[in-house]
Formats: C-alpha cells, sequence, structure tokens
C-alpha cells in the first residue's frame, strides 16, 4: 500500500464489513495515513463529510446519508488517559454506530470488549521519520495530514472478541 488512496481503497473495503456497534482502535504515527483510511470508511459508510482529522475538536460525528451507521470519529491524541476517553462518552453510541478512535492504543480498549486495533507504519526508507512522541507539526507531518504520499505503508489489523472471530477482515 503506497498512496493516499490504497489507504481509502481499503477503508471502503474494510466498510463493507462494518456494522453497528463496531469499535475500530487505530493505532501510527504521525503521517502514516490514520485520517485517510476514515475518509475511506466514511466515503464505504455512506456518511456526510468531509471527514478531516479531529485532533483539535477531538471528535465528530457523521451522520449516515444511506440509512447506515453514523461514523464516530475521535482523536485521542491530546489526551491524557483512558478516563479522558470515558468523559467524551464515545460509549453512548457505541451501539448505533461505528466509532473510529485514532491513538486509541491504550486509550479506548475499554469502550468494548470486541474491538478492531488497526496498526498503520511506514515501510519505506523513511519509515524512522515518523516519530509519535513529536507532537503535531514535528517530525513525521501534521495532524491530518499524510506523510510522503508515494512511501509503502503496512497495515495490521487484529480482530478482539466474538465480534471478530468470524468477520471477514479486508486484506491490506
Amino acid at each position: 500500500m503506497t498512496s493516499p488512496d490504497d489507504m481509502r481503497a481499503l477503508g471502503r473495503r474494510l466498510a463493507a464489513v462494518l456494522r453497528p456497534g463496531d469499535l475500530l482502535v487505530l493505532n501510527g504515527a504521525l503521517g502514516t495515513g490514520k485520517t485517510t483510511l476514515v475518509q475511506g470508511i466514511g466515503a464505504g459508510l455512506g456518511v456526510r463529510g468531509p471527514v478531516t482529522s479531529p485532533t483539535f475538536v477531538i471528535a465528530r460525528v457523521h451522520p449516515s446519508l444511506t440509512d447506515g451507521p453514523a461514523l464516530v470519529h475521535a482523536d485521542a491524541y491530546r489526551l491524557a488517559s483512558p478516563a479522558e476517553v470515558d468523559d467524551l462518552d464515545l460509549d453512548a453510541s457505541l451501539e448505533t454506530s461505528v466509532t473510529v478512535v485514532e491513538w486509541g492504543g491504550g486509550m479506548a480498549e475499554g469502550l468494548a470488549a470486541d474491538r478492531l486495533e488497526v496498526s498503520i507504519a511506514l515501510a519505506g526508507p523513511g519509515a524512522g521519520l515518523a516519530d509519535p512522541g513529536a507532537g503535531p507539526g514535528g517530525p513525521g507531518g501534521v495532524p491530518g495530514g499524510a506523510g510522503p504520499d508515494q512511501e509503502p505503508r503496512t497495515v495490521r489489523m487484529e480482530g478482539h472478541g466474538a465480534r471478530w472471530d468470524t468477520a471477514p477482515v479486508p486484506r491490506a
């Protein structure tokens, strides 16, 4: 997977297996394509957009335009603890929406026993440039931006809970 279009296409394929109540926890350094993947999920779910990084607003709700589930898109980057994720009340709409939490590792797993964890990493020569601790505007990119557009990425998806024991997860 090397381009933003590839990442969006993966998101659209993933959206085809998502249903209300699904929680996705996205992990990856700045600029690896987390928001780009969510743009593809939003397109596949047929939600009102545009889907942009929620880094500064923390969470956005994108209602469905097709009678499907809404997309709740959150960003835990600026949050200090799982308790702050809990304060967002994401669980209030969890059963009726598809909820995606960027930077959710170690923060959002408590929202649901069943979740799909998606890890994205740069795999090419610039792989060492994306520093997850650099903060917005630091080395590795800017919030919501893409890393070098044609840089190869690896995407790993790991399901947790009964929901993902049998759900078909698209290949990256």
